[in-house]
């Protein structure tokens, strides 16, 4: 007998891993959790071949997709494919108009080009690049939660964010931000649920909210 429980899918941010999600539970008897993981991008990929390819991994009709940070930009992009149940976005964008002014500067003036990429092993700075923040004292904390260290990986996924053309989005999206976002700062976001205090990585810090919230959230 199928079973009636709602799958829910969690994309990770940029380099990130799924691991980021290890605090996030939601009731057992109402849904059931998936995790996709980044992939390396075939050379000249672009964002919607990527995003068609992930949504093969897409095994139930009407699921939840859940994208964190650049993974709540490709969930978007996989739901052009698919119809899902309801897209819910945290520490992201929605469109182009809200992306902060210095990655619009990167988009017109090509200086994300010059970007130190290359320096992948260095886990400080791509913890910095992923996470938005400088994790020195966290450093061991939050180099468990990096997965793709490939200097290709992350200028194609920093050209694919800069570069990002979406001028609408879904009418079932649901948009979490957090005030203190460095990242996605919140001053060109709209139409968002706030979380009072929370940075670009609240699902770690702040766990305990989204176990409170996301089941009425994706209910509602």
């Amino acid at each position: 007998m199928p079973s009636s429980r709602i799958h829910v899918y969690f994309m990770p941010g940029l380099a990130a891993s799924s691991r980021i999600f290890e605090f996030i539970e939601l009731p057992s008897e109402t849904f059931e959790i998936h995790y996709l993981e980044w992939f390396l991008p075939d050379h000249g990929m672009s964002f919607e071949a990527y995003a068609r390819k992930m949504v093969a991994q897409i095994e139930h009709d009407k699921s939840v997709l859940i994208g964190v940070s650049f993974g709540g930009m490709l969930v978007q992009e996989m739901a052009k494919f698919i119809s899902p149940r309801k897209i819910i976005i945290i520490s992201s964008i929605k469109q182009k108009s809200e992306l902060p002014k210095r990655l619009l500067f990167a988009k017109y003036t090509k200086v994300h080009r010059l970007l130190p990429t290359g320096l992948v092993n260095n886990v400080e700075l791509l913890a910095k690049y992923a996470f938005g923040e400088t994790v020195n004292k966290r450093l061991s904390l939050y180099e468990q939660y990096l997965s793709l260290r490939d200097k290709y990986y992350l200028d194609w996924s920093i050209d694919k964010i800069v570069h990002w053309e979406q001028n609408t989005y879904h009418p079932d999206l649901v948009h979490i931000h957090g005030d203190k976002d460095a990242v996605f700062p919140v001053g060109p976001i709209s139409d968002y649920i706030p979380v009072k205090g929370g940075t670009h990585t609240m699902i770690l810090h702040r766990f305990k909210w989204f176990n409170e919230r996301l089941p009425t959230i994706i209910l509602e």
